[in-house]
């Protein structure tokens, strides 16, 4: 009985370090993904690119025509809107509408002058919103990765906490301190394995499993985390997708629309590709969380 005792818990100590083992793996996997989004959520158009989009006074035809009524316009009827008011997208859109109507220029003109930004105009305007939407939930999902960064780095902290590697996973990664990792788990099991054999106190090897096993279930939380975060970032991505598409009046104005809009679309629809390809761990929700779960050997 007593040997069979002991056999028992050496086979539960080898599910244990399997089962440990699959786990470092399994951070390895989304600590490389995550990193992958930092450089994707990097190359995003900054809030000032977004904005020039959807700001007519960076389009030199809205700035051209909107010079040519000040020059039409009866002086005594003119009024400066100052430096703020002018770069506002509203108060700008008014001001011309007032040029032109106080214009002492013949109907035909200003109603050409009109036609000659009306594209501008309504492009900005009812894309404004929308583009200024799309980079705040950017920004947002920018942020929720930096702090499921932050908590797969404390993950391994914890999780490496049992067996005492004090290195972060970021200088792990750097210096590829794995065979570290692995050699200290030899040592932590080893130990196990002689409180086995030495009959200590089933308490004493009880809490040397469970320091081991908990982290794991640590693990499994933060998957959960991860694949919530990949199906949020998809969902967002297909929305912004939609939004760019509602633009009315894009074959009207198809020759006023920037080519940065339409750099933007592409951009938004690789992301898409990615966020269901590249950054869905496909393997951790499979065979590596099998894995992890039962202490399978993917090489039994």
């Amino acid at each position: 009985m007593t040997e069979i005792k002991y056999l028992r818990k050496s086979e539960m100590n080898d599910i244990s370090k399997l089962r440990y083992q699959k786990g470092l793996q399994i951070i390895k996997i989304l600590y490389e993904k995550i990193l992958s989004l930092d450089h994707h959520f990097a190359a995003v158009r900054t809030f000032n690119e977004i904005s020039n989009l959807s700001n007519p006074n960076h389009y030199p035809d809205f700035l051209k025509a909107k010079q040519s009524m000040q020059k039409q316009t009866d002086k005594k009827k003119q009024f400066d809107l100052g430096a703020i008011l002018d770069k506002n997208i509203v108060t700008s859109v008014v001001y011309s509408f007032i040029n032109i109507l106080n214009s002492p220029a013949p109907k035909d003109e200003k109603e050409n002058d009109l036609k000659n930004i009306e594209c501008i105009i309504d492009f900005t305007l009812q894309m404004h919103q929308d583009l200024k939407t799309i980079f705040y939930e950017t920004s947002f999902l920018q942020q929720s990765n930096e702090s499921l960064k932050a908590d797969i780095e404390q993950l391994f902290k914890d999780y490496t906490k049992p067996i005492k590697y004090d290195s972060t996973l970021s200088l792990c990664r750097t210096n590829d301190d794995w065979d570290r990792v692995a050699e200290l788990l030899e040592k932590y099991m080893l130990n196990l394995k002689q409180c086995i054999a030495t009959k200590e106190t089933d308490a004493k090897i009880y809490k040397l499993q469970v320091n081991l096993e908990f982290p794991i279930d640590r693990l499994l939380q933060f998957i959960g985390s991860y694949n919530n975060f990949i199906s949020q970032g998809e969902k967002y991505y297909e929305k912004f997708k939609v939004v760019l598409n509602s633009y009315q009046n894009k074959q009207q104005c198809a020759s006023v629309i920037p080519p940065e809009y339409v750099k933007l679309k592409d951009d938004i629809d690789v992301a898409i590709s990615k966020f269901k390809t590249a950054y869905k761990p496909v393997e951790v929700n499979g065979s590596k969380l099998k894995e992890l779960l039962y202490g399978v050997n993917e090489f039994d």
